[in-house]
């Protein structure tokens, strides 16, 4: 499959998909309407001044396997590459964890631009599996999300794009089913699968948004799309969970 290469600016997408298998693509975009909000372990995300955290959301599992040259989390063991960019919990061993209470960790601020820190967010709807989100200093970005639509390890899509994270804060990479608002019912728009889009949020607003493309031209890549500002997370979407 040939594919196109774009130029990596701030305003520019390079964004590829991976399906390990083509007989997968339809039923993985119709798992993704059932994949479950992963929110029942460790607790929510805590900012700290002068820093910004990136996570993901939306389907069974995802992580963020790659900041800039920097491998995250390995997609063979599902857990951070350098266990010394882990932020690890207090008294592991003798707390329970629960959806309720958010347990707090040592969140020493981040002493340089190059740091990274990964801080285990929830348990995933993938049984054994952890979400985490990744802390680093405001700048310009490249991240690599993995998204896993169905509870299998064995599909996953693979998203990547370059912002300029110049403004502190939380941003989320949430991944959803875009609804059609032109269907017209037939059989073959019916039996088709609908695209699957990734917003990036800041504080809940809709910041950029990356559709996958199913025509020849762009052969399954993400494509992306024009944001009216201010839009909110929950805009044309379908039964999407973050």
């Amino acid at each position: 499959m040939n594919k196109k290469r774009y130029a990596l600016w701030t305003s520019t997408i390079f964004a590829t998909t991976l399906l390990v298998s083509g007989c997968q693509v339809l039923t993985g975009y119709q798992k993704i309407d059932e994949a479950e909000s992963a929110r029942s372990l460790v607790g929510s995300i805590q900012p700290l001044d002068g820093e910004v955290n990136i996570a993901c959301a939306g389907t069974y599992h995802c992580e963020i396997v790659q900041i800039d040259r920097t491998l995250i989390i390995a997609p063979d063991t599902h857990e951070p590459v350098n266990p010394n960019m882990l932020v690890t919990l207090p008294n592991r061993n003798g707390i329970k964890k629960t959806a309720n209470a958010p347990i707090n960790m040592d969140m020493a601020p981040l002493t340089n631009k190059y740091a990274i820190k990964v801080v285990p967010l929830s348990a995933s709807a993938m049984p054994g599996l952890t979400n985490y989100y990744a802390r680093v200093m405001p700048a310009k970005r490249e991240v690599h999300v993995n998204f896993y639509p169905e509870n299998n390890e064995g599909y996953v899509e693979r998203f990547a794009m370059i912002h300029d994270f110049v403004d502190t804060g939380t941003y989320k990479l949430r991944a959803y089913q875009k609804k059609s608002d032109t269907n017209s019912g037939s059989l073959l728009e019916t039996a088709s699968p609908e695209p699957l889009c990734v917003d990036l949020l800041q504080d809940n607003q809709v910041q950029r948004r990356f559709c996958k493309q199913l025509d020849t031209e762009h052969q399954g890549e993400f494509v992306e799309a024009s944001v009216r500002q201010g839009l909110s997370a929950v805009s044309n979407t379908k039964k999407a969970k973050a």
